[in-house]
């Protein structure tokens, strides 16, 4: 993905309160505090609240993905550090806001706006890839078209929810609240006035991109009668300004599959931010937690579960009742069991992906009583005569 000129004009960093070599746990844990505090369900009506949280959802779309965050600090880089030189206003801290000339490492002055073309802050232009691609329009050949004059694709989204630990083992539908920029209901998304539709833009004929000559070479640059999208909308849908898109809460129930483990992440598509005017919707990602168990563990697929045991039990052996995600399982002891033996009962451990299910793995722990009546005494007392008398040690080994 080419970087975006809003990269430019935007410090992400900042945005969400971290340095610029903060590592990806870092950025996480700065954008799920901020997520929570701005949230618009927890500042109904509070419009700058909307606002921070928007752009905190957006600097966390790129620093939380390596690849992206690799392109915008190269791109910063380029424009801070000498490839490309601002005319006494710098970089640092945003786009420069005035005088747009700049200087390439070869002492030669050329002007932004012949590059933007003008296009509106954050309205979809596309990456630098795509400017420099059809900056020279060679003759001959079919005007290339650049991503301005595409739909802009909508943001990836986060969210999280807490699962229990049986519903993470085996899979569950729950429904989760999101606040965001959804397709408008008045007008579908394409941003026009009910009743009536988008026009191709008779300036650039849908493509977007005007051409001009200057001097030896032929410019493209985004048309300004469209600002680069190819259509022009004459009576916008009232309900979104002619976006497409209004910010609104909506329910999705959101099937989680077996298995998943805690701080995962599921990837619903389509189910991010909206496009705008119609365009392809973002993908939500949803981050798992899950709860600890009271008596189980995971180990990859397999459960772990520590069974108290009386001493008969080991010595004597029996069939005891284990518990499992399901029900119960019976767990059979063989006589002269060793304390912290792990038993292990195939299949009955969390669900696979490709089929069949881990196993359920069984430790088996004596449990001494707090207090026994005085038969139990007398027989715990008549069985360790008989267990000195049949020459038994349990120390024999200590000292040599």
């Amino acid at each position: 993905m080419a970087p975006q000129r809003e990269w430019l004009e935007h410090d992400f960093y900042k945005d969400l309160g971290v340095a610029s070599d903060a590592s990806a746990e870092e950025i996480k844990k700065a954008y799920r505090k901020l997520a929570r505090e701005l949230h618009p369900d927890a500042n109904p009506g509070d419009t700058a609240a909307e606002e921070r949280f928007k752009r905190v959802s957006e600097a966390h779309s790129v620093l939380g993905d390596a690849e992206k965050r690799k392109e915008y600090d190269e791109t910063r880089a380029m424009f801070a550090g000498g490839r490309f030189r601002g005319g006494g206003n710098g970089f640092p801290g945003g786009f420069p806001g005035g005088g747009n000339t700049y200087t390439t490492g070869g002492g030669n002055d050329f002007d932004l706006g012949d590059l933007f073309g003008g296009a509106q802050t954050g309205g979809g232009g596309g990456g630098f890839g795509d400017i420099f691609d059809g900056l020279f329009n060679r003759g001959g050949g079919t005007q290339r078209t650049s991503a301005a004059s595409r739909p802009r694709r909508g943001k990836d989204l986060e969210t999280e929810t807490t699962l229990s630990f049986s519903d993470a083992a085996l899979g569950t539908t729950v429904p989760l609240r999101v606040t965001s920029p959804s397709p408008c209901t008045t007008c579908h998304g394409s941003g026009a006035k009910p009743g009536t539709s988008p026009r191709v833009c008779a300036n650039c004929n849908g493509s977007g991109f005007v051409s001009r000559n200057q001097g030896a070479f032929g410019f493209s640059e985004p048309c300004q009668d469209c600002q680069g999208t190819g259509s022009r909308i004459d009576d916008p849908c009232t309900d979104c300004d002619g976006s497409g898109v209004k910010v609104r809460a909506r329910t999705i129930n959101v099937r989680i599959p077996a298995g998943v483990e805690d701080g995962q992440r599921i990837r619903l598509a389509g189910q991010g931010e909206a496009g705008r005017r119609g365009a392809p919707s973002g993908d939500l990602y949803v981050v798992v937690h899950v709860t600890p168990h009271k008596h189980f563990t995971r180990s990859g697929n397999d459960l772990r579960v520590q069974l108290p045991v009386r001493i008969s039990e080991l010595v004597l052996g029996a069939t005891v009742s284990v518990p499992t995600l399901e029900g119960s399982v019976g767990v059979k002891i063989p006589p002269n069991t060793t304390d912290g033996r792990t038993l292990r009962v195939r299949g009955r451990g969390v669900p696979k992906r490709s089929g069949g299910a881990g196993d359920l793995l069984v430790t088996v722990k004596v449990a001494v009583p707090n207090k026994l009546d005085e038969a139990a005494v007398e027989a715990m007392r008549a069985y360790d005569q008989a267990e000195r008398a049949s020459g038994f040690d349990p120390r024999a080994d200590w000292g040599r």
